[in-house]
C-alpha cells in the first residue's frame, strides 16, 4: 500500500517535472511551438514580404501571374469594360495587399509594373524602396511609404535603375543610400539614389566568376550583410568577399564554403547574420549559410529527378584574420528555407523543400518541419525540431517575425500562374503564423510587459552612441540575465532575408520599483556601419523569455 502511494507520488512528479522541463503552455505546444491559421485567404501569393513600422505586412506576387485569388472592382478602372472572372488583365485582381496585424484584415495595394522576383529595402525613414522585376518592371524603382489610414499605396518612380534588376539583392548602407547587386545576366551593382545625373552601375567581376551558366547560375540573389566596418560581405554559389563599395575594390576573399553544392538560387539555401554584441564592441560580425541544393540539381530536375538538397550549415567569423568556415549539420536536407532571427536571438529555419532546386514544378518532399537552431550552445546541441506544419510552403513562400514575437508565414506556389486543383503542390493562399514556445502562458511571470520607449528630449528618434530610456513592467525581479535586443526586420524573398540584423545593447543601469515597473537605461549602437538608421523593433529578454516588441528609431546627428 505504501509503496502503490509512493509510485503513484513519484509517477505524479515525474510528470510535474516533465511539463516544467518542455516550458508547456496552456496551448499544449511544449518547446516545439504551435501553429495559428489567422486567414483562408490573403488573395496574392506572399512571393514578397516585409513588415512595416507601421504595424503593416505588405505582400505581392507578380502581375504575368494573371488572376490572383482577388478579384478586384467589377468595373475595369478606365471605365471602358467590365473584369469578367476570366479575365487575366493585371489591373482586374490585386497582386499586392496590405495585411494589418491587430485587425486581421487585408486591403488591395496597386502594382503598375511587374515585381517578379524583385527586391527591397527600408530606407531610414521607413518607406520601402522597391527596385527590378521583369519585363517593363525590369528597370523601375518603387516606393511605399506606410500609413496609419488606409491611403497609402505604391508609387513609381520617374527615375530607372542602369540595368536590368531580375534576382537582384537590396542592402541599406551607412549613408542611406541602397546598393543593387546582380541580377540574371547581369554583373553589376548600382545605387538608389544616384549620386549625380550620369552615375550609372559599375562592373563587378565576382558575379561573373560565380556565374553557373548551366546551373541556372547560381549566384542570383546572392547574399549581402553589412560588417561593422562598413564593407559588403557578398556572397554567390559557394564564394564571398569582402567588398568595399566606395572604392569598387575587394578588400578580402574568404575562403570556398565546403560541401557539395552551391547555396545561391536557383539552388537557394539561406543566409543571416547572426547577432551583434556590445560586449564585441559589435565588431565580430559572424555569417551563418545553411541549405541549399547540390551540385547538378537544376538539370536534374528538369528530367523530373529530384536530388536530395543540402543539409550542412556553415559559419564564419568575417572579421578575423583568417576566417574559415565551421561546418554542421541539420536534422535533415532543406532548400528553398527561411532564416529569420528570433527576439531570443536564436535562428528559426522554417519553409522549403527536401528535394530539387527552385524553379516552377522542380521541388519536391516539403520541409513541413521547422528547425530552431540555438548559436551559443555546443556544436551537435544547437538543432531542434519543432511542431510541424501540414502545409507546404515550396517555392515562393515567404516568413517573417511580427512585434509580437510569433513568425508570419505565407505563400507557396510552384506554378506559373494560380493553379488550385490538379497539381502536387497547389497555389497557397492560406495565411498562418507559427507561435514559439517562449508565447506560452506558462513564461507570463518572467516576460516584461507594457514596454515603451522613452526620448528623453523628445526627439523623432535616438542617435547614435546616445543614452536612451526604456519602460517596462515585471511580476517578479528582473532574472540576472536580462537583454535588450534591437531587430531590422528584412525584406523577405525567395528564401532570402534582405537587410535582417540583430544587435544587443549594452544596459547601463537597471532600476525596478515596488510596484513592478522597470526603467533601463540602454546605449545606441555606436554608428550606422553597425545598425544604419531606420526602425529597429526592441525587446526586453528575462532568462530566456522575451517582451512584445516597441519601435525604436535610429536617426543620424
Amino acid at each position: 500500500m505504501v509503496m502503490d502511494v509512493y509510485l503513484k507520488c513519484m509517477a505524479i512528479l515525474s510528470l510535474l517535472v516533465s511539463w516544467v522541463a518542455t516550458g508547456a503552455d496552456a496551448s499544449g505546444g511544449g518547446r516545439r511551438g504551435t501553429w495559428e491559421l489567422l486567414l483562408n485567404s490573403t488573395g496574392v501569393v506572399a512571393m514578397h514580404m516585409a513588415l512595416t513600422h507601421a504595424n503593416t505586412v505588405i505582400m505581392f506576387d507578380q502581375t504575368r501571374a494573371g488572376r490572383s485569388g482577388y478579384r478586384l472592382s467589377n468595373h475595369h478602372p478606365k471605365g471602358r469594360r467590365r473584369c469578367n472572372p476570366m479575365s487575366t488583365d493585371p489591373s482586374c485582381w490585386a497582386h499586392s495587399i496590405e495585411y494589418r496585424i491587430a485587425t486581421n484584415k487585408i486591403r488591395p495595394l496597386t502594382l503598375k509594373t511587374d515585381t517578379w522576383c524583385s527586391s527591397g529595402s527600408f530606407s531610414s525613414n521607413g518607406t520601402l524602396i522597391q527596385s527590378g522585376g521583369y519585363g517593363k518592371g525590369y528597370r523601375r524603382i518603387r516606393y511605399f511609404k506606410p500609413c496609419s489610414n488606409t491611403n497609402c499605396d505604391w508609387r513609381e518612380s520617374k527615375a530607372f535603375l542602369s540595368d536590368n534588376r531580375w534576382y537582384a539583392s537590396n542592402l541599406l548602407l551607412p549613408d542611406d543610400r541602397v546598393i543593387v547587386v546582380g541580377g540574371r545576366k547581369v554583373f553589376t551593382y548600382e545605387f538608389i539614389p544616384k549620386t549625380s545625373p550620369r552615375e550609372g552601375s559599375f562592373e563587378l567581376p565576382f558575379l561573373r566568376q560565380t556565374d553557373d551558366r548551366a546551373e541556372g547560375g547560381n549566384n542570383l540573389y546572392p547574399f549581402l550583410h553589412l560588417s561593422s566596418g562598413g564593407n559588403l560581405f557578398i556572397f554567390a554559389n559557394r564564394d564571398s568577399i569582402l567588398f568595399n563599395y566606395k572604392k569598387g575594390r575587394v578588400v578580402k576573399t574568404f575562403p570556398r564554403m565546403p560541401g557539395e553544392g552551391p547555396r545561391n538560387y536557383p539552388s537557394t539555401g539561406s543566409s543571416v547574420m547572426l547577432p551583434l554584441d556590445h560586449a564585441y564592441g559589435f565588431r565580430k560580425v559572424e555569417i551563418m549559410i545553411c541549405g541549399g541544393a547540390v551540385s547538378g540539381a537544376y538539370e536534374s530536375a528538369k528530367k523530373r529527378i529530384f536530388l536530395k538538397g543540402l543539409s550542412s550549415c556553415g559559419r564564419m567569423v568575417i572579421t578575423r584574420k583568417t576566417p574559415k568556415w565551421l561546418m554542421e549539420e541539420m536534422p535533415g536536407p532543406r532548400l528553398l528555407n527561411d532564416m529569420v532571427i528570433l527576439p531570443t536571438g536564436d535562428i528559426l529555419i522554417i519553409n522549403g523543400a527536401k528535394h530539387g532546386c527552385a524553379g516552377w514544378n522542380v521541388a519536391a518532399t516539403p520541409s513541413l518541419k521547422p528547425y530552431l537552431y540555438k548559436p551559443m550552445k555546443r556544436v551537435g546541441k544547437r538543432f531542434s525540431v519543432l511542431k510541424s506544419t501540414h502545409i507546404p510552403r515550396m517555392y515562393h513562400s515567404s516568413a517573417i517575425l511580427l512585434p509580437d514575437g510569433r513568425v508570419l508565414v505565407a505563400g507557396s506556389n510552384p506554378q506559373k500562374r494560380y493553379t488550385f486543383s490538379g497539381v502536387e503542390f497547389p497555389t497557397e493562399l492560406r495565411l498562418q503564423a507559427f507561435v514559439p514556445y517562449y508565447m506560452g502562458k506558462f513564461f507570463d511571470n518572467k516576460r516584461a510587459s507594457n514596454l515603451s520607449i522613452l526620448h528623453q528630449s523628445g526627439k523623432m528618434g535616438v542617435r547614435y552612441g546616445e543614452e536612451f530610456s526604456v519602460q517596462f513592467e515585471l511580476r517578479r525581479r528582473p532574472s540576472k540575465v536580462v537583454v535588450f535586443h534591437v531587430y531590422a526586420p528584412p525584406f523577405v524573398t525567395h528564401s532570402i532575408s534582405m537587410n535582417q540584423r540583430m544587435l544587443k545593447l549594452r544596459c547601463k543601469r537597471m532600476v525596478r520599483r515596488e510596484d513592478g515597473e522597470v526603467i533601463a537605461v540602454l546605449v545606441a549602437p555606436p554608428s550606422p556601419n553597425v545598425a544604419p538608421a531606420g526602425y529597429y523593433l526592441l525587446t526586453v529578454v528575462n532568462e530566456g523569455i522575451p517582451s512584445k516588441a516597441s519601435w525604436v528609431r535610429f536617426i543620424h546627428a
